[in-house]
Protein backbone atom coordinates (compact mmCIF):
# COMPACT_ATOMS: atom_id res chain seq x y z
CA UNK A 1 0.00 0.00 0.00
CA UNK A 2 0.94 3.39 -1.02
CA UNK A 3 1.52 6.29 2.16
CA UNK A 4 1.08 9.65 0.76
CA UNK A 5 4.80 9.99 0.61
CA UNK A 6 5.53 7.19 -1.56
CA UNK A 7 2.64 8.60 -3.43
CA UNK A 8 4.02 12.16 -3.80
CA UNK A 9 7.47 10.72 -4.12
CA UNK A 10 5.64 8.62 -7.58
CA UNK A 11 4.01 11.83 -8.71
CA UNK A 12 7.05 13.65 -8.50
CA UNK A 13 9.11 11.50 -10.61
CA UNK A 14 6.41 11.09 -12.81
CA UNK A 15 6.14 14.56 -13.69
CA UNK A 16 10.12 14.71 -14.04
CA UNK A 17 9.88 11.79 -16.55
CA UNK A 18 7.11 13.68 -18.67
CA UNK A 19 8.82 16.67 -18.26
CA UNK A 20 12.07 15.13 -19.98
CA UNK A 21 9.66 14.02 -22.97
CA UNK A 22 8.26 17.38 -23.78
CA UNK A 23 8.84 18.77 -27.60
CA UNK A 24 10.73 21.20 -28.34
CA UNK A 25 12.10 22.54 -31.63
CA UNK A 26 15.14 25.41 -32.74
CA UNK A 27 15.15 27.47 -35.85
CA UNK A 28 18.82 28.74 -36.44
CA UNK A 29 20.03 31.54 -39.14
CA UNK A 30 23.09 31.93 -40.69
CA UNK A 31 23.61 34.89 -43.29
CA UNK A 32 26.37 35.14 -44.56
CA UNK A 33 25.10 37.54 -47.47
CA UNK A 34 26.04 40.93 -45.15
CA UNK A 35 22.53 42.60 -46.34
CA UNK A 36 19.11 41.56 -45.27
CA UNK A 37 17.52 40.81 -42.20
CA UNK A 38 16.92 36.49 -41.77
CA UNK A 39 12.70 36.17 -40.83
CA UNK A 40 10.40 33.70 -39.37
CA UNK A 41 6.74 33.99 -40.12
CA UNK A 42 3.74 31.62 -38.62
CA UNK A 43 0.40 32.19 -39.80
CA UNK A 44 1.70 36.28 -40.59
CA UNK A 45 3.09 36.57 -37.42
CA UNK A 46 6.94 37.62 -37.62
CA UNK A 47 8.46 34.94 -35.13
CA UNK A 48 12.14 35.89 -35.25
CA UNK A 49 14.40 38.57 -37.32
CA UNK A 50 17.77 36.81 -37.56
CA UNK A 51 17.93 35.42 -33.42
CA UNK A 52 17.23 31.41 -32.99
CA UNK A 53 13.65 30.77 -32.20
CA UNK A 54 12.39 27.87 -29.91
CA UNK A 55 9.00 26.59 -29.29
CA UNK A 56 7.80 24.25 -26.76
CA UNK A 57 5.89 22.31 -28.84
CA UNK A 58 5.60 21.83 -32.40
CA UNK A 59 6.27 24.37 -35.10
CA UNK A 60 3.89 24.01 -37.83
CA UNK A 61 3.65 25.66 -40.97
CA UNK A 62 6.27 28.36 -40.66
CA UNK A 63 8.17 30.31 -42.99
CA UNK A 64 11.88 31.81 -43.53
CA UNK A 65 13.28 33.50 -46.16
CA UNK A 66 15.93 36.57 -46.25
CA UNK A 67 14.29 40.18 -45.97
CA UNK A 68 16.01 41.99 -48.35
CA UNK A 69 13.23 45.09 -48.74
CA UNK A 70 11.74 42.98 -51.79
CA UNK A 71 10.25 40.42 -50.25
CA UNK A 72 6.28 40.23 -48.97
CA UNK A 73 4.93 39.25 -45.44
CA UNK A 74 5.13 35.18 -47.03
CA UNK A 75 8.42 35.67 -48.61
CA UNK A 76 6.34 36.32 -51.77
CA UNK A 77 9.47 37.59 -54.44
CA UNK A 78 11.95 35.60 -52.60
CA UNK A 79 13.72 32.51 -52.09
CA UNK A 80 11.51 30.46 -49.54
CA UNK A 81 12.03 27.84 -46.83
CA UNK A 82 8.94 25.81 -45.48
CA UNK A 83 9.25 24.02 -42.60
CA UNK A 84 7.26 22.02 -40.12
CA UNK A 85 8.96 20.61 -37.12
CA UNK A 86 7.13 18.17 -35.41
CA UNK A 87 7.83 14.81 -32.76
CA UNK A 88 6.41 11.46 -35.29
CA UNK A 89 3.35 9.96 -33.96
CA UNK A 90 3.20 7.14 -36.63
CA UNK A 91 5.57 6.57 -39.18
CA UNK A 92 6.24 9.30 -41.86
CA UNK A 93 4.26 11.85 -39.28
CA UNK A 94 7.43 13.71 -38.02
CA UNK A 95 9.05 16.90 -39.88
CA UNK A 96 8.87 18.04 -43.35
CA UNK A 97 11.22 21.10 -45.04
CA UNK A 98 11.74 22.63 -47.91
CA UNK A 99 12.65 25.11 -50.28
CA UNK A 100 9.89 27.07 -52.55
CA UNK A 101 10.45 28.93 -55.96
CA UNK A 102 6.96 28.77 -56.68
CA UNK A 103 5.52 31.90 -57.94
CA UNK A 104 4.90 34.40 -56.32
CA UNK A 105 8.29 33.18 -54.72
CA UNK A 106 11.35 33.62 -56.71
CA UNK A 107 15.19 32.95 -56.84
CA UNK A 108 16.81 35.79 -54.47
CA UNK A 109 19.33 34.24 -52.36
CA UNK A 110 21.09 31.33 -52.10
CA UNK A 111 19.38 29.59 -49.45
CA UNK A 112 19.67 26.06 -47.78
CA UNK A 113 18.91 24.38 -44.62
CA UNK A 114 20.38 21.31 -42.01
CA UNK A 115 18.77 19.50 -39.77
CA UNK A 116 20.84 18.92 -36.67
CA UNK A 117 20.31 17.12 -33.23
CA UNK A 118 18.69 14.28 -35.24
CA UNK A 119 18.83 13.39 -38.88
CA UNK A 120 21.84 15.14 -39.12
CA UNK A 121 22.95 15.90 -42.50
CA UNK A 122 19.67 15.96 -44.25
CA UNK A 123 18.83 19.42 -45.77
CA UNK A 124 18.95 21.08 -48.99
CA UNK A 125 20.53 23.94 -50.69
CA UNK A 126 19.43 26.17 -53.59
CA UNK A 127 22.13 28.01 -55.53
CA UNK A 128 20.43 29.16 -58.10
CA UNK A 129 16.82 29.88 -60.11
CA UNK A 130 16.74 26.29 -61.30
CA UNK A 131 18.08 24.60 -58.61
CA UNK A 132 16.34 21.18 -58.62
CA UNK A 133 16.11 20.93 -54.94
CA UNK A 134 13.37 23.40 -54.90
CA UNK A 135 9.79 23.07 -55.42
CA UNK A 136 9.03 25.49 -59.10
CA UNK A 137 5.53 23.57 -58.87
CA UNK A 138 3.67 21.98 -56.39
CA UNK A 139 3.75 18.49 -57.65
CA UNK A 140 7.46 18.04 -57.12
CA UNK A 141 7.40 16.39 -53.79
CA UNK A 142 10.28 14.87 -53.72
CA UNK A 143 12.10 17.80 -52.52
CA UNK A 144 10.44 17.51 -49.06
CA UNK A 145 12.95 16.91 -46.75
CA UNK A 146 11.45 14.49 -43.55
CA UNK A 147 13.43 14.07 -40.64
CA UNK A 148 11.46 11.47 -38.18
CA UNK A 149 13.42 12.02 -35.13
CA UNK A 150 11.95 13.71 -32.14
CA UNK A 151 13.00 17.72 -30.55
CA UNK A 152 14.75 17.73 -34.17
CA UNK A 153 16.39 21.00 -34.75
CA UNK A 154 16.82 23.25 -38.10
CA UNK A 155 19.51 25.30 -39.09
CA UNK A 156 18.69 27.78 -42.16
CA UNK A 157 22.11 29.73 -44.37
CA UNK A 158 21.59 32.66 -46.60
CA UNK A 159 24.48 33.19 -49.09
CA UNK A 160 26.88 30.01 -48.39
Amino acid sequence: MFTSTSTLALMIFSALISGARAESHTITFTNNCKYGTPTLVQNGNILSTGGAYTNDGPIEAAIAYLQTGACGLNGESCTMVETTLVNPTTAGSGSSTDITLIPPHEFSVTTGFGYYNGCDGAGADCTDADCTTAFHSSDQTWVQVPCQADNVDLAITFCD
